[in-house]
């Protein structure tokens, strides 16, 4: 949950729980996790873990609960339209202990959608709520999704889930922002493992990441990623990093 960071600064934590037996068989592509991690990690909540569950309630509630006691923030997406192996509401509020209906609210939104005439059984599945949750805006396709407690439910539909976190966005408490910066190395992770580690010790409360790629031009090398949510810790780790890349260069030079 909420811990402090430097001083009496908040961080915020999230998980995301992808819900759907496609998205493990590999049918479908998720495409929501990366682009949920950039979204919160900018308005200041970390995305701590990401686990992806089939559609069987028991496996859903037990994720549900497991991650809402956890983090700040739980975010699923999948699972909440119309066909008979939607069930994120239904396990949500099993979750909770709380009833499920027919939200006056949902079925207005649907109603005007589709119109009463054909607001037909499958498409009122998706005006079912778990009772006291409140409703998160669908500009695109309407039918909406919830927030209960810190679980906030969303759809698996990329452009859909994303208009949905911007309609949720504004009322999720975040925290510090976490800052980054990226220096190419222009050389293998062999080369520096060892002065890497000794700057990683000299800077405790900084992340530094190593990432090893390929480009064309110059074959294997390693992007370094330092992460820190105070500027002039995170700029001297930085120099820090780009000083010590200089001695090895130097180092290695005829």
């Amino acid at each position: 949950m909420t811990v402090q960071g430097d001083g009496s600064r908040q961080i915020v934590t999230a998980a995301v729980l992808v819900i759907g037996d496609e998205i493990l068989s590999g049918r479908t592509k998720d495409k929501n996790v990366g682009y949920i991690a950039d979204y919160l990690t900018a308005i200041g909540i970390d995305l701590r873990e990401v686990r992806v569950v089939p559609d069987v309630e028991d496996e859903i509630v037990a994720a549900i609960n497991a991650l809402r006691k956890r983090y700040d923030h739980l975010l699923t997406t999948g699972g909440i339209g119309p066909t008979h192996d939607d069930i994120t509401a239904d396990a949500v509020a099993k979750a909770f202990g709380v009833p499920i209906d027919f939200d006056a609210r949902a079925v207005a939104i649907l109603a005007e959608r589709y119109g009463k005439a054909d607001l037909n059984e499958a498409r009122m599945r998706m005006a079912r709520i778990p009772a006291g949750a409140e409703l998160i805006a669908n500009p695109i396709s309407k039918a909406p999704g919830f927030s209960i407690g810190n679980v906030h439910v969303m759809a698996g539909v990329p452009a859909i889930m994303q208009a949905m976190l911007d309609a949720l966005a504004p009322r999720l408490p975040t925290g510090q922002r976490m800052l980054s910066r990226s220096v190419p190395a222009g050389m293998g992770e062999g080369r520096i493992a060892k002065p890497l580690a000794d700057v990683q010790k000299a800077f405790p409360d900084v992340s530094i990441g190593s990432y090893p790629t390929f480009e064309p031009e110059i074959g294997f090398t390693t992007i370094l990623v330092v992460r820190g949510r105070d500027e002039a810790r995170l700029a001297a780790a930085e120099a820090a990093v780009k000083a010590m890349l200089d001695d090895v260069r130097q180092a290695s030079a005829p």
